[in-house]
């Protein structure tokens, strides 16, 4: 096995439509059960599929690191991600999937890879409340029924956090440079599904002294902005007056970020907001589709002080 995932095209067209294509694989027994739950992951994250390829053990490697690799000269990280998340393989661990995410390359060692679906984001539900700290969302795979098997959505973010911790950024006014100023009254409404991406953002905004709204999905963005527009509406202002700038992630249950902003764009209330994407999606196939969306900026995550260059730029517009 040696797959390759980027047919960039097709892919990104999915997005025109709330739909994305996931990839399924399994961790091995969950803890206290002998089921063998599906996981998934967004292919847009996954670069390629292999074989377990050679493993070297480094030294004193934290916790859940079985070392790095080797794969086309770059020296990968190898995450047991059953290990991390709670899971026993009964079948070894076989297939590693490199992913890139959030500038970073690593790999996640897994027992078995199932297959590749298309989902409609509609068919995604948030898990945030339900127990599970390492999952952002539950996919449905056969529809709105009883039967339809679910599919736990890893919030790599928090595993990555969990795993390899790195020094935290510490989010200062100072740190991101001269404070944001938006017209009096207005606010900043942002959305991630992500806890952590939330609680990043959330400082990083309180050191640019902007007050903000915060959501946890394109969908609940969505209805937020229609709220505001029509209590702007009674009070005889424009949408525009209570909001200066929409900070939306793409991936996210319901709706997803290329939704919520093609809706926003495409709507003569909402048209003059500008938009910035901020999402841990990189590469230049996304960043494209994130202006062909009508975005204003698109922002990798997640460096304080670029966010705040960024939405500085784009209020300057």
């Amino acid at each position: 096995m040696n797959t390759a995932l980027h047919d960039a095209d097709e892919r990104t067209n999915l997005t025109g439509n709330n739909k994305f294509e996931m990839l399924l694989f399994r961790l091995g027994d969950a803890q206290g059960t002998e089921r063998r739950e599906l996981f998934g992951i967004n292919v847009f994250k996954v670069r390629e599929i292999l074989v377990m390829p050679t493993i070297t053990a480094m030294a004193n490697a934290p916790a859940h690191v079985l070392g790095v690799a080797n794969i086309r000269g770059q020296i990968i990280p190898v995450i047991d991600l059953p290990a991390a998340v709670g899971c026993v393989p009964k079948r070894g661990l076989t297939i590693l999937l490199v992913t890139e995410y959030a500038r970073t390359t690593q790999a996640f060692a897994v027992e078995e890879v199932d297959e590749i679906v298309r989902l409609n984001w509609s068919d995604v539900l948030a898990a945030e409340g339900n127990g599970g700290s390492l999952v952002t969302s539950i996919a449905k795979l056969d529809g709105d029924t009883e039967k339809s098997r679910l599919v736990q959505v890893l919030d790599v973010e928090q595993i990555l956090r969990n795993v390899m911790p790195r020094a935290e950024e510490v989010i200062t006014p100072e740190s991101v440079g001269d404070s944001v100023k938006l017209p009096h009254g207005s606010i900043i409404l942002a959305a991630d599904d992500s806890p952590v991406a939330r609680m990043m953002i959330e400082q990083g905004l309180t050191a640019m002294g902007t007050p903000f709204v915060m959501t946890k999905t394109g969908q609940e963005a969505w209805d937020r902005l229609q709220a505001i527009e029509a209590q702007a509406q009674a009070e005889g202002k424009t949408a525009l007056d209570k909001v200066a700038l929409i900070l939306t992630d793409l991936e996210m249950p319901v709706m997803d970020g290329f939704t919520l902003t093609r809706n926003i764009k495409q709507d003569q209330r909402f048209q003059s907001i500008p938009v910035v994407i901020h999402s841990s999606l990189t590469g230049t196939a996304n960043e494209a589709h994130v202006s062909s969306v009508g975005a204003d900026a698109y922002v990798a995550k997640f460096v304080a002080a670029e966010l705040a260059t960024t939405i500085r730029q784009v209020l300057r517009h």
